[in-house]
């Protein structure tokens, strides 16, 4: 079986992308993101990699075919940390990614985006996918799930076409790649949640929106932004230059991250000569804990010299490798934030597939689809 190809849209740093390699495994060929950071962050980590920008733009008669299309689409729509304008939102991609699907005809499509999609949205999705010739599985996972610091629910789901006798393929793909998988994190945790399975053969918008309906969102919407603005301090952390907020910890590099030589035992809460070990989280020191045990890597600072939410850090929320944004030359501090706060938790996704593989074995799948 040869290793899949793999297209990406709105591909952001990429969290997508490592979680599929890491349980599909495959190799990346093409992605596309105009925004102007996350093009920067592609670039540095991807530079054979062709970009095809604006989505909507995109000929897809003209873009080689791919295995994986997969595709974080802007949640902004349907986040209930917005104003829910769904379908009406001018950030509103999926149609666009819709006729992506029926052109290139993947063998598997994997997506994510927020559980507030679920109650606003997804009925349409499912719709168009049945009329694409595709059956869909979802689940929602938080990211407290595998034990990280912040909540994070999110909806995952993929697609496969409906005449291929279900996601066989991928269960190969997945068969072959155990050793890629990067680290405990994706290993944290065994769990089920709340999700569904749809048909695409004579599919109607009011079954699609009762499936959505029976499977409602649950909390956690907020970024990992303003996740990290509460585990930094709250309002403090968002001191500008000039105005006062929280003072610099000491000992620590450019990047505000410490001194790695000062830890003492324990990887997110370190010894405290000072007074800035587990007094600086307060109530979340147990939750920063854990989560620098489930990735092997300690906290970075959570403010930087001036007071602010430290990059770094959430990054380190966000269980990327040091430096896979904040590292990237030319890339701002507010880019960095912007590409950090949009993207993907990558454990958090390898787990959903893993759920969803689960409920693919070959008996259980042709009950379902008897």
């Amino acid at each position: 079986m040869t290793a899949p190809r793999i297209g990406s849209v709105c591909t952001g740093y990429g969290g997508l992308d490592i979680a599929v390699q890491a349980v599909f495994g495959g190799e990346l060929a093409w992605v596309a993101d105009n925004d102007p950071g996350a093009a920067l962050i592609l670039a540095h980590h991807h530079p054979e990699v062709p970009n095809l920008g604006d989505i909507t733009a995109v000929e897809w008669h003209d873009v080689e075919p791919v295995d994986i299309y997969i595709g974080g689409y802007p949640c902004q729509p349907f986040s209930t940390a917005g104003k829910r304008k769904g379908t009406k939102d001018a950030r509103h991609l999926w149609p666009h990614i819709a006729r992506a699907l029926g052109v290139l005809r993947p063998r598997l499509a994997v997506f994510e985006n927020v559980a507030g999609h679920l109650s606003l949205g997804f009925d349409t999705v499912l719709g168009d996918l049945a009329a694409l010739g595709f059956d869909a599985d979802w689940c929602c996972v938080r990211a407290s799930d595998i034990g990280a610091a912040h909540q994070r629910n999110r909806l995952f789901f993929y697609a496969w076409p409906a005449d291929s006798g279900g996601p066989g393929l991928a269960r190969g793909w997945a068969e072959r790649t155990t050793a890629h998988r990067r680290g405990a994190a994706a290993d944290a945790v065994d769990f089920g949640e709340h999700g569904g399975r749809a048909r695409g053969t004579g599919w109607d918008e009011p079954a699609a929106r009762r499936l959505a309906a029976a499977h409602p969102a649950g909390v956690g919407e907020r970024e990992p932004a303003d996740q990290a603005q509460s585990l930094a301090g709250g309002r403090q952390a968002r001191q500008e230059p000039g105005r006062g907020g929280r003072g610099a910890a000491a000992d620590t590099d450019r990047n505000g991250r410490e001194e790695q030589q000062r830890s003492e035992p324990g990887l997110g809460t370190r010894g405290d000569p000072d007074g800035r070990g587990p007094q600086r989280w307060g109530p979340y020191a147990a939750a920063i804990e854990r989560w620098a045990q489930v990735i092997g890597r300690p906290a970075p600072r959570p403010t930087d010299d001036l007071g602010r939410l430290n990059p770094p850090f959430v990054e380190w929320l966000m269980a990327l490798d040091d430096g896979h944004v904040t590292a990237v030359p030319g890339l701002s501090r507010t880019a960095q934030l912007k590409a950090l706060g949009n993207g993907v938790v990558w454990p958090q996704a390898v787990a959903a597939l893993r759920i969803l593989l689960s409920r693919s074995e070959p008996p259980a799948w042709g009950r379902a689809a008897a």
